[in-house]
């Protein structure tokens, strides 16, 4: 089996990183080595192919890229790990649902790895974190996300991928409904005991995901 690259992109717009995503799966062959691209954006949101337009409540100006992954709106910014997995997932043996159950559990593990309890949902993908959170009016337990995840598979092979926030400007989050999620909460790395430094993230959210791919 193919082992996989890592590309590191730097901070990147949004818009041409997508088109890179799909002219190389477009390109790709049997042969093709599969990768995972680290970048970080610029302020974007970024809307699902069948994102629906109520769940953009205030953009502001933070633009809106339209994209071809699935899923709904969800933000993009510095502070935040994102990794775009490009795999073949037919010659590694698994499907969709396989693929994303593999980047959950790569997200998971990572934060557990600083002291992070995180799971994944049946009904929403992504990893969500439970506790006592403090909203202004108090403490009370609840759920918030910490990382998300969107795909598109193309003649058996994946691009788009996962974000996963570390320690960023959460506020753009609450000009959207994340993900299509109702009055759903984001938190971070850094605000619940884990490193600040995304590269330090980064570089053990990639190991993770070598581990699970």
């Amino acid at each position: 089996m193919n082992t996989i690259a890592v590309r590191e992109l730097g901070r990147r717009d949004y818009s041409s990183v997508y088109d890179e995503m799909r002219a190389f799966t477009a390109a790709r062959t049997p042969e093709t080595r599969d990768e995972l691209w680290r970048v970080e954006h610029p302020p974007v949101f970024t809307q699902g192919q069948a994102g629906k337009p109520e769940h953009l409540l205030n953009p502001g100006d933070i633009p809106v890229v339209q994209s071809n992954r699935g899923g709904q709106v969800t933000y993009h910014g510095p502070g935040q790990v994102v990794i775009y997995v490009l795999v073949d997932i037919a010659r590694r043996g698994y499907g969709i649902r396989s693929l994303v159950t593999r980047l959950e559990d790569a997200m998971i593990a990572t934060l557990a790895s600083y002291g992070i309890t995180a799971a994944a949902r049946t009904d929403a993908p992504g990893v969500y974190v439970s506790g006592v959170f403090d909203d202004g009016l108090g403490p009370r337990p609840g759920s918030r996300k910490i990382g998300s995840l969107g795909l598109r598979i193309s003649r058996g092979c994946s691009y788009h991928g996962l974000s996963l926030n570390v320690a960023m400007d959460l506020a753009p989050f609450s000009r959207i409904n994340p993900c299509g999620l109702l009055d759903m909460r984001m938190t971070q790395v850094a605000d619940l005991g884990g490193p600040a430094d995304c590269s330090c993230v980064e570089t053990d959210l990639i190991a993770a995901l070598r581990t699970k791919l």
